[in-house]
């Protein structure tokens, strides 16, 4: 592809990713990320099967990623008097590798650093795509013009609401709400991950394993879908708050140190559907174009995903190369983001029964390995393409 100044939506991780591949082909891409400094904390991510890890290693990033993973603990549910009545192996929620989002994004910042150009505080407000090139003003005023523009910004996307229509069209609610933030670990815990399900409601905790001190709280709770304002973190902690309220447990005392979080991670648990990935010189990648909130497997998608994008990008004009990786990822993506409309299920049951239907039937040993195999099997259902070959003849 001639035109090489790419614009991308979104510092997270597919963004920077994205960014690495394409500066290691000769692009020259900008990251636009309307936080105003990388931001801290959030809750753990994870990679598995043969497809993720090789995309890793490939990048040159998958020992970075091992020094810094958290290494996984076991899943106990207990029940109001805190007897344990369910207990999830490691490899369940971590894994072949596990690393706070944080930190993933900070590795994947550094490894593109030398071909990238960072801008934190800003945000698109419009987009003008010529034919030639696309024509972008961004929130602070400034006008610039780029060959491409790619939207790396999650499941609320801004790129896609202005570029292919509004949010409603695209993203389904999928009756949950999760959230996640960090407190001193209670003297209770012990280095373990403990959690109480009510009908419709769960509330965890679980020990940092890289900073013994500190814990993370991870809740999910139904509800219809809310109108909030994603920039008001107080009005979310009383969102919070009164979806978790009249559990029993030491819920109470979680919740508790909610007022004091300095940061704070609540969405809705959602689903992404995009009937086409692209429009003119406009991309999507990542959960803007197929995610999940939870239990989708994004952010090894994500990271397969910028890999083939660049590759295709860097082997062919933009059309070319937009309708190869869609073609390549769109039944692997799709496989893998259903996992997401079972998690909100899975983690708050609507019922009593429900609850111990769940427990019963996960504390099956053969049902648990099954579900790790398959699992596994989905995650590594791509057939990746060798672009070594390209990045030789540069």
């Amino acid at each position: 592809m001639s035109g090489k100044n790419v614009l991308i939506s979104g510092a997270s991780v597919a963004g920077p990713a994205l960014a690495y591949w394409l500066g290691h082909y000769g692009f020259r891409p900008t990251v636009v990320e309307v936080a105003p400094a990388p931001r801290e904390g959030g809750y753990a991510v994870d990679f598995r099967g043969e497809a993720h890890l090789t995309v890793l290693e490939r990048m040159g990033v998958l020992e970075k990623i091992r020094e810094r993973q958290t290494g996984g603990m076991p899943s106990r549910f207990v029940d109001k008097r805190g007897r344990v009545r369910l207990e999830l192996p490691i490899e369940f929620a971590g894994g072949a590798v596990e690393i706070r989002r944080s930190d993933l994004s900070t590795i994947l910042r550094e490894h593109s650093a030398n071909t990238t150009e960072y801008v934190f505080g800003d945000s698109i407000s419009s987009l003008t795509d010529t034919g030639d090139a696309v024509e972008v003003t961004f929130e602070s005023g400034l006008e610039r013009t780029f060959d491409l523009v790619i939207g790396a910004d999650g499941l609320h996307s801004n790129v896609r609401g202005l570029a292919f229509g509004p949010e409603e069209r695209f993203v389904s609610h999928l009756g949950y709400y999760v959230a996640g933030w960090e407190l001193p670990t209670p003297s209770w815990l012990g280095e373990t991950s403990l959690g109480h399900t009510a009908p419709g409601k769960y509330a965890g905790v679980g020990i940092d394993h890289l900073d013994p001190a500190m814990a993370g709280a991870y809740v999910v709770f139904a509800s219809p879908e809310l109108t909030y304002h994603r920039r008001d973190v107080d009005q979310q902690k009383r969102l919070i708050t009164e979806g978790l309220a009249g559990m029993g447990w030491r819920v109470p005392e979680i919740v508790a140190t909610l007022p004091a979080a300095e940061q704070l991670y609540f969405d809705s648990i959602s689903r992404a559907d995009v009937p086409s990935w692209s429009t003119g010189r406009i991309g999507l990648i990542g959960d803007a174009a197929c995610g999940a909130t939870l239990g989708g497997m994004g952010t090894g998608t994500a990271m397969v995903a910028a890999y083939v994008l660049a590759g295709e990008l860097a082997r062919s004009d933009h059309r070319t190369a937009f309708t190869r990786y869609e073609d390549l990822l769109r039944d692997f993506a799709t496989a893998c983001q259903q996992g997401g409309d079972r998690t909100g299920r899975f983690f708050a049951p609507s019922s009593a029964f429900a609850i111990w239907l769940r427990d019963k039937s996960m504390s099956n040993k053969l049902l648990m390995k099954l579900m790790l195999k398959a699992g596994e099997e989905i995650s590594q259902n791509v057939s990746l393409p060798d672009y070594r070959s390209v990045s030789a003849a540069r």
